[in-house]
């Protein structure tokens, strides 16, 4: 609106003119939708009009003081309180990362609405609705708590024998995880980067007997964002007592040494396994110590009590925002921004060292994450040199594109050079897998392939006694 204030009845031809709006069945419906979740605002604060039309139709200075003091009665008549009570759903909508859930959206007492104070830890005062949300925030927890998990899961694998937790030559069960927004991407062409990162990661599984689960779904709303995962694995541990280890890793990061395998033999007598240095870790207290876009967590206690511990710095609104001027306060080189799940985790791991330090292994031998910025651009060079299986800089096992939103409408990187990039390294990686049946990419920048090894009329006289890594190496 430009210039006039618009009412119920009054400017209605004028407001057509304005706005030639062509709204469909299915734009009412939703309308509608939203509309029901509140009040009725003409019965709530009146038509915006009113206060105009009142004077604009009172008589000459005669009337206008008693004109006044009848707006005035009327507005002191108005449930301001009702007022607060929408103004308090509608931040809690604005909040959530998705559609309202009715049935999950807490209702405030009047005392709150009230302003009621409540002072953090770090001595910042809230009042009213933040308040109240930081009272929530601060009884959150991921679930019912499990005090016998490691006994309960072990009675179930006897029990149920048709479930191993172990697959051929007697490696441990492994299940990645990764996920995606239910929604549509912002950008229309990060829907097909992130199904080329999921079919990445589906060779990948494939070639190494790996189990993989792509949610889509918000299984929490307090916990949404890069904290999502939290409440993800713990469904996924309890749901698989089969499942030895859970490998989390982002939806932007994609394998890039098909061949190299995990040396899980390094790890017994470890729970967490994640990539790092622990120079930084525990000498600076960077904030980047530690990479929380691909890690393993084995299906244990410890890492249900590690969940229950390292969650609650995640619900959103102040509880969130607390924890984040916590970490920044204690962790080298932090930003002031909101609690992230990485730097909870390291704050973790530093100040309850002695009851987390010893079953954590920080990998740095390969490369369980890798920054994308100095590695795609060496990927000829690699081919030239090395080969696939080393899985550290020579050959990079994960190339991960922190600071880049393909599915997003920012990023900290140009979208263009994010893309081009990603278009890269899903072809150095798809290029091995091309291989075994004798084709590749015509550059790392093309999606087009071409042929690199005829067709036999005996395959099997030679595969038969290849080894799938050697396989990939000697083509």
């Amino acid at each position: 609106m430009v210039g006039v204030r618009l009412g119920l009845s009054e400017h209605v031809k004028d407001t057509c003119a304005i706005f030639s709006l062509d709204l469909d069945e299915e734009d009412m419906n939703s309308i509608t939708e939203v509309s029901m979740k509140g009040r009725d605002l003409l019965q709530v604060i009146g038509d915006c009009g009113d206060e105009s039309r009142l004077f604009a139709a009172s008589s000459p200075s005669s009337s206008s003081a008693a004109q006044s003091a009848l707006a005035i009665s009327l507005a002191a008549e108005r449930p301001t309180r009702r007022l607060v009570e929408d103004i308090e759903r509608i931040l809690r909508e604005i909040r959530s990362d998705s559609d309202p859930d009715e049935d999950s959206i807490p209702q405030f007492s009047d005392a709150f609405a009230e302003g009621n104070n409540i002072t953090t830890t770090d001595n910042f005062t809230l009042s009213g609705a933040k308040a109240a949300l930081y009272t929530l925030g601060k009884s959150y927890r991921l679930g019912p708590k499990i005090s016998d998990w490691d006994q309960q899961r072990e009675q179930w694998l006897r029990q149920n024998p048709g479930f191993p937790s172990q697959i051929a030559a007697g490696k441990p069960k492994i299940l990645l995880v990764t996920g995606s927004p239910p929604n549509p991407c912002d950008n229309p062409i990060g829907d097909h980067y992130l199904l080329k990162a999921t079919k990445n990661k589906i060779d990948y599984c494939r070639i190494h007997g790996i189990e993989i689960v792509h949610n889509m779904a918000h299984l929490d709303h307090e916990l949404a964002g890069y904290w999502a995962k939290l409440p993800l694995l713990r469904r996924l541990m309890l749901s698989h007592p089969e499942v030895e280890w859970i490998w989390w890793m982002d939806s932007d990061a994609l394998f890039t040494d098909m061949a190299f395998e995990v040396p899980m033999n390094n790890y017994k007598g470890y729970n967490l396994v994640i990539h790092g240095y622990p120079d930084l870790l525990f000498d600076q207290h960077s904030w980047i110590a530690l990479n929380t876009g691909s890690f393993l967590l084995r299906n244990c206690q410890w890492s249900l009590d590690l969940l229950d511990a390292w969650a609650p710095m995640g619900p959103k609104g102040p509880v969130r925002e607390e924890a984040g001027r916590i970490l920044t306060a204690n962790l080298k080189g932090r930003p002031d921004f909101e609690a992230d799940d990485q730097s909870a985790l390291i704050y973790l791991l530093l100040s309850q060292q002695v009851k987390w330090g010893n079953k954590v292994y920080v990998e740095n031998s390969y490369y369980l994450h890798g920054f994308w910025t100095g590695l795609v651009d060496k990927y000829e060079e690699m081919m030239e040199k090395h080969h696939p299986g080393l899985g550290d800089e020579r050959w990079p096992f994960v190339t991960h594109f922190v600071g880049c939103k393909p599915c997003g409408s920012y990023g900290d990187y140009p979208v263009e050079r994010c893309l081009s990039s990603m278009e890269r390294a899903f072809s150095f990686a798809d290029n091995q897998v091309l291989r075994i049946y004798g084709f590749a990419h015509k550059s790392l920048s093309s999606p087009k392939i071409k042929r690199i090894r005829n067709q036999t009329t005996t395959p099997l006289e030679i595969m038969e006694h290849i080894h799938l890594q050697d396989r990939i190496i000697s083509s």
